[in-house]
């Protein structure tokens, strides 16, 4: 294989990419949450453990100690605050890990580059798939808490999966973004974890968006979590619908991310072998 040889960098060729290559990812996927858990006693059971402990604490520190409340119209059940507030920690988390294992993929698997006939925009893909697992295994430990807590569940929640696919589009884009841009640029990596740390705060995870003046609310939306977190809130925790004018929007434009960063990725490849 040529490592030199230039890559179509067409939509049809990203999906058929994807499709072609599904084994392998789910592969990779597989591996690589068995291998973060193995040699452990509870092995596999840590994706469960540890968000139900993050939401435990979560509960004790806003509700016992700082006795918050969900803007104006919080109500007085001490765990609605803490769950409210996870659903925004699933949804950066899931983007956090993402971010910051991209810039490193390339350089960290080098001989795929070099020796081996390897489709490497899969890496990224089997990346977003790890998160997602973990994200899911969140996502279960925040519905079980929501029942426990309510005694019902709403039936809006059918509408979360709609609401995440488009943002899954976009933490892909930007994955294959930041993995061809890792390798000519190595302080990405370091880069990284300040604007994941910055994310969160920029991000209406620990507030609302209607406790912002409405000239702040429109920058905030720039910010491509805030949407997702404000719908899958609207979902799972208030009953809504989803902005269904916002979120074909926002697909349209996750769309458009996810090719650009594969066509970023196709353009530069060529270069890696070089680099490495």
């Amino acid at each position: 294989m040529n490592p030199h040889s230039a890559h179509s960098a067409s939509i049809s060729v990203m999906v058929a990419s994807i499709w072609k290559n599904r084994e392998l990812i789910f592969k990779m996927i597989r591996h690589e949450i068995l291998g973060r858990y193995r040699g452990s006693v509870l092995g596999l059971g840590w994706s469960f453990v540890t968000p139900m402990l993050m939401l435990a604490v979560y509960t004790f520190v806003f509700s016992f100690v700082f006795k918050a409340r969900w803007g104006s119209t919080g109500s007085d059940s001490r765990g609605e605050f803490a769950t409210i507030l996870f659903v925004g920690l699933i949804v950066h988390g899931l983007f956090a890990e993402v971010l910051s294992r991209a810039p490193s993929l390339i350089v960290a698997n080098a001989n795929y580059v070099k020796k081996v006939i390897f489709p490497l925009e899969v890496l990224a893909v089997s990346t977003l798939g790890a998160a997602i697992f973990h994200s899911m295994m969140s996502t279960g430990v925040l519905i079980l808490s929501f029942i426990l807590l309510h005694g019902y569940l709403n039936w809006t929640v059918v509408f979360a999966p709609v609401i995440v696919v488009p943002f899954l589009f976009v933490a892909l884009g930007i994955a294959w973004f930041l993995a061809a841009l890792g390798v000519f640029v190595r302080d990405i990596g370091q880069a990284i974890g300040l604007l994941v740390m910055l994310l969160m705060f920029l991000s209406p995870v620990f507030y609302p968006m209607s406790a912002l003046p409405v000239r702040v609310q429109y920058l905030l939306l720039i910010n491509p979590l805030t949407f997702i977190i404000e719908q899958c809130r609207a979902v799972i925790i208030f009953g809504q619908l989803p902005d269904w004018s916002g979120l074909a929007i926002y697909t349209a434009v996750s769309m458009a991310v996810a090719w650009g960063g594969f066509w970023w990725f196709q353009k530069t490849r060529r270069g890696f072998a070089d680099v490495l």
